[in-house]
This record gives C-alpha cells, sequence and structure tokens, in this order.
C-alpha cells in the first residue's frame, strides 16, 4: 500500500515539475526574443469585446496594465530560477562534497571551546565581583510578568497595519504532504520510500512533536509534552532577549538564563540541508541533530519550504493553529492521509475539550494569587482580561453546582447526572454571553498567561518550596495549600506513572486545558454541544465540548489543497467519508473519486466463515441482551476448544468489550472450560494498560516460536483480545502470529453514551436517508463494522501470509452488514448455518496449506 502511494504519487510530481519547468523556459524564451507581446491576443485591440463596454478603461491603460503583468511574471520565473539553481547547487556541494561536512564540524567544535572558556572567565570575574544576591530575584520575576496587552484592533490603528514578513521566507515548491497516524507508522513509509526508485532524488523530510524530535536532555526529562514545548518557548525567548539585556547591563548585573544550545540558527542550516539531500526517519534526524548540536524540531521545519515530501502526523495537519505554526502551507498542495479510517474520530477529538471542577478551582485560585501579587505592575488591558477569565472560571463552576473559593473535592453535588446543552443554551445558562470569547482566546494565545502562570506555580506553587511568612509570600500560602489538597485528592493506588505524570500536569498547569475549552466554545452553535457532567463532587464533576461536525474543520484542508487522498488499508464502509466529511465541507460530489482494488494473496490463502450456529445447535446471537446466557459462553468455549485442536500456531479471538472478555473468561475458569484450551494452547490476555502490550506480545510470540521447534501437545498460544484496543489497530499477527482470527459478536458501540446520542440526533437531522434507512442507523453499523474490519485485516499482513477468519453471529449474514466487508474478504466469505461444514472446511485448509506435497 504504502509503495503504490510513493510510486503513484512521486512519479505524478516529478512529470508536474517537468511540464513546469518546460512551460517556464518557454515564457522566458518567448520574452528574450521579444515576441510574447506580439504572440498573445490582446484584449486590448479596438472593437474586441472585452474593450471598453466592460472594463470602462481607455484601451492604453489595458494594454499598459497586461504588459506590466506579463514583464512581472517573467521577472518572478527568472528569481524562481535563480533561487532553484542556488539551493539544487548547495544541495548538490553537500552531497559531494565530504570535506565540507568536516569543516562545519570543525568550525563547531572551535565554537564550542570558545564558549566554555567564555562562560569560564565570566564565572571568575563573577566570583571576584561580589554581586548583589537580593537583586536577583527581582530580575528573575520579570519574566513572569505580562507584556503590555494591544488588541488587534488598537495595533491596526496604531501602526496602519502590521508588516508582511512572508517575504522573507523561501518559497514553497509544490509538494506532497503524507500523514499517518503514529510515529511508528510514519518510520515505517519513509523507509519504504529509502527502498523505492525514488530515494535518491527525492527531498524529504519528518515532522514531528518536540516529545519525539527533541535533544535537549534537560528538556527532554520533563517528560510530559506541554512540559516540554513551555520549556523550549522559554529558553528561546531568552535567547531572544539575550541581546537586549547585554546592552542594557550597566549598574544592574542581569541574571544568565538559561538558553538551548542547540538552537542556533546556522546549526539549523546546516541540518536543513542534510536532511534535504538524502531521506532520513525520524530516528536518524534525532541522531544527526546530537552529532551536528542543532535541534531537529526546528531544523526540519526549516526545510519545509523546499522538500518535495513532507512526512508527518496527521494531528499536526488537521489541527490548524499547529499547521500554521509549523509553517505549513497547503496551498496547492497535495495531502495524501493514510491509515484513515478513523478520521472523523480523530478530527472530532483534536477539535474537543474537557475540564474538570478541580482544574476549574485551582486555576481559579493560582490567577487570583497571580493578581494579587503583580497588580502593581500590570497594565489595565491585562488586569481587564485577567478579571474576565476569573469571571468565566467562577461561571463555569457554579454550572456545576459549586462555589470557587472552596476546595472542590469537599463539596457536594446536589444534581447528579449528564445534561447536554447547546453552545448558546450554556453561555446564556453560565450568564457569560456578554463577553467576547474571541478576543478572550485571542488574549491566551498573544500574551501566553498560561505559560506565566505555569512559571509562576512553579516558583511558588510547588510544596517543596519553602515559603517564607513575609507579607508578600504570606498571600501564596494559600495557593500551596490548595495545591497540596488536589495532590492528595489526585494520589490514588494503582496509577501507573504516565497517569500520575498527566495527573502532575494537569495541577500544575490546569489554564492550559481551560484555553482549549474556551477556543471550543468559539464554534458555531449548530456544530457542537456541552456536555454537563455532574459526579458526586465539584471536583469530579467535569465540562466536555463535544464537535459534532468534523466537516467545518477538514472544509479548510478540501479547498486548500489541489488533491486530498484518503487511504486506508481497511476503510470500508467509505460512504461516512463521504457523507459527513466531503459532502458538509462542500465538496462538489464529481470531485470525489472512490478507488478499492484487491489483495496480494492468492483466493486459496484466506478462509473468512460467517458462523450462524454452533457445535450443539445453539443459535449464534450476541446482542446486548443475550450474549450473558450461559449457555450462549458455553458454546462459543466449545467452537474455540475444536479451532485450537486443528489450527497451528496463534490464534486471536476478540470480544466487544473488555467487560464481556472478563465475564466469559470467568465463566470459562468455572466451567473447567480453560482448563481444556490450556492444553493446547497457553492462553494470553490483553492488558488493559498500554505499558504491558508489548510484554504480552512478547511472551505471545516467544511461546509461538517455541510450541512449532518443539512439537507435542501444546500447539501454539491463544491471545484473547478487544475490538478497539491495543491489539486491535496498528499491530501485525503475520504468519504463525495469527493462523485464525475469531470474532465473538459484533461490536456496537455504547447506544446509551450521551455523546453517541446526540450524535444520532444531529445525523438524522442534518444527512439524508440511505436507501431508506435512518443515518443514526447507518451510523451505529459503520462504526461496528470499521472495528471489525480493522481487527480481522490483522491477520494477513504480507503476499505469502495465510490464515482464516471466523466470524461468530449469524447477524454478518444480513445483507447490510455483509456488504459492509472489504471487498478482498467478502468475495471469498463462506456463509456456513451449522457447525459442522465449517469445521470440516476448517480441516481441509489446513491440510491443504501445511501438509508437504
Amino acid at each position: 500500500k504504502s509503495l503504490s502511494l510513493i510510486c503513484g504519487a512521486l512519479s505524478w510530481l516529478r512529470d508536474f515539475e517537468e511540464k513546469k519547468q518546460q512551460e517556464e523556459a518557454r515564457l522566458l524564451a518567448l520574452e528574450e526574443s521579444g515576441e510574447e507581446g506580439k504572440k498573445r491576443p490582446s484584449s486590448a485591440e479596438p472593437g474586441h469585446p472585452e474593450s471598453r463596454e466592460t472594463a470602462g478603461e481607455p484601451d492604453w491603460v489595458t494594454a499598459f496594465v497586461q504588459k506590466r503583468e506579463e514583464r512581472d511574471m517573467v521577472e518572478r520565473l527568472k528569481e524562481e530560477q535563480i533561487r532553484r539553481k542556488k539551493r539544487e547547487d548547495r544541495l548538490e556541494k553537500i552531497r559531494h562534497n565530504v570535506q565540507l561536512k568536516y569543516a562545519a564540524k570543525r568550525k563547531r567544535s572551535e565554537e564550542d571551546e570558545t564558549k566554555r572558556l567564555l562562560q569560564l572567565s565570566k564565572e571568575i570575574l563573577s566570583e571576584g565581583a561580589g554581586v548583589d544576591v537580593l537583586e536577583q530575584p527581582d530580575h528573575n520575576e520579570e519574566e513572569l510578568i505580562l507584556a503590555e496587552y494591544e488588541s488587534d484592533e488598537e495595533k491596526k490603528v496604531a501602526s496602519g497595519m502590521e508588516e508582511d514578513d512572508d517575504d522573507l521566507e523561501e518559497e514553497h515548491v509544490t509538494k506532497i504532504y503524507y500523514c499517518s497516524r503514529t510515529h511508528s507508522q510514519l518510520s515505517q513509509f519513509v523507509r519504504e520510500v529509502q527502498k523505492s526508485p525514488f530515494a535518491k532524488d527525492t527531498r524529504l523530510v519528518s515532522l514531528g512533536s518536540r516529545q519525539n524530535l527533541c535533544v535537549n536532555e534537560e528538556v527532554r526529562r520533563l517528560g510530559a509534552l506541554q512540559l516540554i514545548n513551555d520549556r523550549c518557548m522559554e529558553m528561546q525567548k531568552n535567547k531572544h532577549e539575550k541581546k537586549s539585556d547585554e546592552e542594557n547591563e550597566g549598574k544592574k548585573r542581569r541574571v544568565s538564563r538559561t538558553v538551548c544550545p542547540f538552537y542556533s540558527y546556522e546549526q539549523m542550516q546546516f541540518l536543513r540541508d542534510e536532511v534535504l539531500v538524502e531521506v532520513k526517519d525520524i530516528e536518524q534526524l534525532v541522531a544527526l541533530g546530537r552529532e551536528t548540536k542543532a535541534c531537529p524540531y526546528y531544523g526540519s521545519r526549516y526545510a519545509i519550504p523546499a522538500a518535495q515530501l513532507v512526512v508527518l502526523p496527521y494531528q499536526m495537519l488537521l489541527h490548524e493553529p499547529t499547521r500554521s505554526a509549523a509553517g505549513i502551507k497547503l496551498k496547492d498542495q497535495v495531502v495524501i492521509i493514510d491509515e484513515a479510517h478513523n478520521l472523523i474520530d480523530t478530527i472530532t477529538c483534536i477539535h474537543s475539550a474537557e475540564v474538570s471542577g478541580s482544574q476549574l478551582c485551582c486555576a481559579h485560585s493560582q490567577l487570583s494569587q497571580y493578581m494579587e501579587r503583580y497588580r502593581k505592575r500590570l497594565k489595565a488591558k491585562n488586569l481587564m482580561y485577567i478579571k474576565q477569565i476569573l469571571y468565566l472560571l467562577e461561571r463555569f463552576v457554579a454550572v456545576l453546582g459549586g462555589n470557587v473559593n472552596q476546595n472542590p473535592s469537599c463539596q457536594a453535588v446536589s444534581q447528579t447526572g449528564t445534561v447536554l446543552k447547546s453552545i448558546n443554551d450554556f453561555l446564556f445558562q453560565s450568564q457569560i454571553d456578554n463577553i467576547n470569547l474571541f478576543k478572550v482566546r485571542r488574549y491566551c494565545e498573544k500574551s501566553l498567561i498560561s505559560r506565566k502562570l505555569f512559571g509562576f506555580v512553579e516558583r511558588y506553587g510547588g510544596p517543596a518550596t519553602a515559603v517564607k511568612t513575609n507579607k508578600e509570600n504570606q498571600k501564596l500560602a494559600g495557593l500551596q495549600n490548595f495545591l497540596l489538597t488536589l495532590q492528595q485528592g489526585s494520589d490514588k493506588e494503582g496509577d501507573s506513572p504516565l497517569e500520575a505524570e498527566k495527573d502532575q500536569l494537569r495541577t500544575a498547569s490546569p489554564l492550559m486545558q481551560i484555553e482549549g475549552f474556551l477556543s471550543a466554545l468559539t464554534n458555531a452553535n449548530q456544530d457542537g454541544r456541552v456536555i454537563l457532567n455532574r459526579q458526586g463532587t465539584v471536583g469530579q464533576s467535569s465540562l466536555k465540548f463535544l464537535l459534532l461536525n468534523p466537516a467545518v474543520h477538514f472544509a479548510k484542508v478540501v479547498e486548500e489543497c489541489r488533491a486530498v487522498i484518503i487511504a486506508g488499508g481497511t476503510m470500508q464502509p467509505v460512504a461516512d467519508f463521504r457523507e459527513q466529511l466531503l459532502s458538509c465541507a462542500g465538496v462538489d460530489p464529481a470531485r470525489v473519486v472512490e478507488f478499492s482494488c484487491g489483495h496480494v494473496i492468492p483466493p486459496e490463502n484466506i478462509l473468512p466463515i460467517i458462523l450462524c450456529s454452533g457445535p450443539s445447535n445453539q443459535q449464534l446471537e450476541f446482542t446486548y441482551q443475550t450474549r450473558d446466557l450461559p449457555q450462549l459462553m458455553d458454546e462459543t468455549g466449545r467452537i474455540l476448544c475444536n479451532l485450537c485442536n486443528v489450527v497451528p500456531g496463534g490464534v486471536v479471538c476478540f470480544f466487544p468489550s473488555y467487560e464481556y472478555e472478563k465475564q466469559v473468561y470467568a465463566h470459562w475458569e468455572k466451567t473447567g472450560l480453560l482448563a481444556r484450551l490450556a492444553t493446547k494452547k497457553k492462553i494470553f490476555q490483553e492488558p488493559k494498560k498500554a505499558s504491558q502490550v508489548e510484554q504480552v506480545l512478547v511472551e505471545y510470540a516467544k511461546c509461538i516460536k517455541r510450541c512449532s521447534q518443539a512439537g507435542g501437545q501444546m500447539t501454539g498460544a491463544l491471545l484473547l483480545s478487544v475490538v478497539g484496543g491495543k491489539m486491535s489497530e496498528g499491530i501485525n499477527f503475520s504468519d504463525d502470529l495469527g493462523r485464525c482470527v475469531m470474532m465473538v459478536g459484533m461490536p456496537y458501540p455504547n447506544i446509551k453514551s450521551p455523546e453517541l446520542q446526540e450524535k444520532m440526533t444531529w445525523l438524522d437531522k442534518t444527512m439524508p436517508r440511505a436507501a431508506g434507512q435512518a443515518p443514526s442507523r447507518v451510523l451505529i453499523e459503520n462504526l461496528c463494522m470499521k472495528a471489525v474490519n480493522q481487527s480481522i485485516g490483522r491477520a494477513i499482513r504480507h503476499q505469502k501470509d495465510f490464515a482464516s477468519i471466523l466470524l461468530l453471529d449469524h447477524r454478518y449474514a444480513r445483507p447490510a452488514i455483509f456488504n459492509k466487508l472489504p471487498q478482498w474478504i467478502r468475495e471469498r466469505t463462506q456463509v456456513k448455518p451449522a457447525f459442522g461444514s465449517a469445521f470440516a472446511e476448517l480441516r481441509k485448509v489446513r491440510t491443504c496449506l501445511l501438509c508437504p506435497a
């Protein structure tokens, strides 16, 4: 799949570039020979229908304007050619000149040595000078105080519009943005590009988050993405301010603040060129960054304009603020979104936001303390906006039924339950409809208030900091106690380090989360809902924004791009992409082209069976009402026992949920069926914690390998998994790891979930009925079948792979459901009303494929 996308897209790009260059050469040749004016039919000729009547201009003016436009275009083409030639020469030089690399390395080590000596001499000087230590904290606090804030309107009035410095930036060449879901999928794709015939002459750059690309160990150690981002931004700011600090040094000695040693413009330019010369994946990029002492995160961004293929996670491309911050320009470019089966969910998640009562109270407390401490030093505009944010926080807590001035963990909620509101209703009920949320959002972005607040809390709010009892610090004692109570409340037993880290980040920096929620409230009223979830205490209650219409955020991508390719291994059913994403985004149906192809494996290498009843003729129907019946759980166990007797290697069995898997496992343990299964296959269960998945998979693979080599009664392993869990996506059960995949029942989503119910109501109101079915019904079926297709697709991973697929539920045979299976599986599927004939087929396949001729 990856190679098909690479070869198709890059062949097109190469042809497109060639045509463009030929056209440019033709135009420049015409200009040089002075024939441009003669050849072009001028609409400025007398009697031409478009002359005076339409334009209302004299002929000579039209001719002059046209001539100037032609001249400008030729000038632009010449500039572009010069720029392209320079870039190609530079890259060619680097490609073939090894000495250049050594010279750059030598220069770097010399610079490092000079810096070290300078630092030493500074330290020696400062020791002798006896610096006034008491002055330092004052200066340290400068970075915590908000700069004077002007809204955009005021700026325009004052400066007559901001100057555009886009001219300084290198022009973007025509490129392809390739997005996938995870870092490992992107690395896999880059490795395929390296193997392809295009590797030598394609300029490729991989983008990622700071968490993946940062090479500064001090920053990496912070762990949480938000903390890494903030520390990085702070270090950059220190770098920009350093010069002015040195100029103003005079009498008062400034404290030297840390600057990132990897954030060097020259080094990053060098890294950019190295990246463009040869295709590198993220691991190679990070290694190069360490070696060249250059930041891979920013160095890779510098490479975007000149790159032909940009590889990035799709969250980065689908979220507009992240996109513009990274310098990604989609105008007239090609976007390929791979692994797109959950694209709608991803867009919904990126643009939804949730805040808890404890976060709201914590942010209110922190911001109040901040305002009190710096009240005299903050300008009026800042105070006005801070008061507005405090008022918003107060109202949000009041809507949950609490008071911001009391501990959220101790306030019980009188009316528990979940309520859904439209955005406007929520704003009215909260009594905040008179506040301009767009302005508040812009203020938060421009003033970096959450960052300042985080620095303030880090300095004064941590339990480890000893608070002096002078008047200034007495005000902060309340904040400290408040944070301590929150921390005690969140110290639950059995939390993984990752969850503990998240808790720590939430208590340390709640305003960042809240900014996301405020931003979500600026969506159009019909496109989202606010969910008020009142539970037990105010601290446990939450406000959640749910995006209903993902198309509003996808529309910009579709409008700007030359082409958008939505691709995936198992994309069926595709109707919801067409309707919910493309039609709603205003895409002309004629622009949408669907293409689906078969599989590389021969037809006999896969045996999909829909099984309607078990060995004792018990009908298989796993509805929410019937699936708990002991006889149905027994029947599932018998089928699995029979399977394990004939299927070698690994068997993966998918259940609709963790709860049901647990229930069935306990039942089998009680009836002794588990012990019978264990004689043939060692049993593994999918862990709930992501950190344990790798370990279980390694053990599972080892066991299968051991059994295949040792022979004997034990033939492999059985893995009990969950649809939509860690094993149902992105993990390959190739070869012996998955000789049979069994799906127990149909994994329909929880229809009682308020979010899903709201989405169903919204679809029924906005979407047309399809083939007599309500859109909400289609949504439920599509969600179920997408999950099934993802899970069963885990078994066949390469051309020579083979496996059987067993779908346990007679409802799979219904035409509406059956037609939503991937075409390559559907064509080969057999519907078996009784178990006997299905078992015979499984034995036959085993004989054909496993026994030597």
